[in-house]
């Protein structure tokens, strides 16, 4: 379940910005568009949780009708050659995909006794899953390769990732039974859905500081999202989206590291390692090529484990840790909302209208100012983080890791 279910995630959402830039000739303002459903789905997920998942339905039957629904636009994706047609298809997939994400860990958690230790092993099949769409995607069938890209070839991923989604939706349906942790008869509570029963932390100013940092580095992390891909295929580079999957490889080893280091460094020396990893790898983007600094763009890539793991993964067990157990779920709805919903959303907006506006004379991309402004912008996060943020001594509990 959890291999499929980051497979058909990182199976096209990887390659997305190449593939309308290519196939549909989407401007950067339309693929900041298309990326931004990602967005819209996150904000919207808890909403179709409280109201949908935790009240009427077992998780693994939505899980299964989701997917199933999913695969068929994944398939209309495909066979799309507009954007204007295209961009309500994956609107509506990312509203069906976003809430699958906590389904699948609800599936996993009710047939667990230790979430703790086991969850992290099943949880790592996800970003398996992820690293080998990528790896399929460049030396099985060369989808993105120079000459495929230029034939249309990258519309095969949205064929492949449509199998997968009704496999999974299909697969689903023989899963343990999950029922709903709600009845019926409780009435849904919109903010408690989007956290903001949590909204309270806000008083304390050293969270607030970590909310609005928050926010604010999910804009650079919203461009390597959007541009990474295409940039690296601009660059001529062999198999771009399997150098990519090197990234997730370094999540998982860094997420091994981040308890040693948090241990011994502290949250806030942890939080600023994960922000000025963002800053070199941005400057090792605008620096480096596909020739002899080649290099340089997979020390960039292999950053992400840094980037994201001491970064997010060490938030989320600082928000823990501030919210307690009364609003611990409600802290973590509010971190995500705040994040992949508000933060991202403002970052793709922010990516497109760079990518637009910094054109060299050929027509092509201007990638070196494309880079070096999210580099800027999160060493002016790290300056203010680093002068304004009190460190707190927490302890490192293994919260687990639900995003790719």
């Amino acid at each position: 379940m959890m291999f499929l279910q980051f497979f058909i995630w990182g199976g096209w959402f990887v390659t997305l910005g190449t593939f309308l830039g290519n196939n549909l000739n989407a401007t950067g303002g339309q693929i900041a568009m298309a990326f931004s459903t990602q967005s819209w789905g996150a904000i919207i997920a808890p909403v179709f949780i409280g109201l949908i998942a935790d009240r009427f339905f077992n998780a693994e039957k939505i899980l299964g009708f989701l997917h199933l629904f999913g695969g068929g636009l994944l398939y209309l994706m495909s066979i799309t050659e507009d954007f204007s047609v295209f961009y309500p298809y994956v609107f509506v997939y990312m509203l069906l995909y976003m809430p699958t994400l906590a389904l699948v860990n609800s599936v996993s958690f009710n047939q667990m006794k230790d979430t703790t230790s086991e969850f992290p092993l099943i949880r790592t099949f996800g970003t398996v899953g992820w690293i080998v769409s990528g790896l399929v995607i460049s030396f099985v069938f060369g989808w993105d390769a120079q000459d495929s890209i230029a034939d249309g070839a990258l519309s095969n991923t949205f064929l492949m990732v449509a199998m997968a989604s009704l496999m999974l939706g299909f697969f689903s349906f023989s899963l343990p039974k999950t029922p709903p942790y709600q009845q019926s008869q409780n009435k849904f509570s919109l903010k408690n859905a989007l956290g903001w029963e949590a909204v309270k932390l806000l008083n304390d100013r050293n969270f607030l500081l970590f909310f609005i940092a928050s926010i604010l580095i999910c804009i650079p992390l919203a461009f390597y999202y959007q541009q990474a891909n295409p940039f690296l295929v601009s660059l001529k580079m062999d198999n771009p989206t399997a150098k990519m999957s090197l990234g997730q490889v370094s999540e998982v080893l860094f997420m091994l590291l981040l308890p040693l280091f948090f241990a011994r460094f502290g949250l806030k020396k942890t939080i600023l390692v994960g922000m000025m990893a963002w800053v070199i790898r941005y400057l090792l983007f605008a620096l480096g090529d596909a020739g002899e600094h080649t290099y340089m763009l997979i020390v960039g890539i292999l950053l992400h484990g840094i980037c994201y793991d001491f970064f997010f993964v060490s938030g989320q067990i600082y928000t823990d840790f501030k919210a307690g157990e009364k609003v611990k779920s409600a802290a973590q709805g509010l971190i995500t909302l705040a994040t992949y919903g508000v933060g991202m959303l403002i970052g793709f907006w922010i990516a497109g209208k760079i990518s637009d506006t910094f054109i060299l004379n050929s027509g092509a991309p201007d990638w070196k100012m494309i880079w070096l402004i999210p580099s800027f912008f999160a060493l002016l996060v790290f300056v203010l983080f680093s002068l304004i943020f009190k460190n707190e001594k927490i302890s490192y509990n293994n919260e687990p890791n639900t995003n790719p």
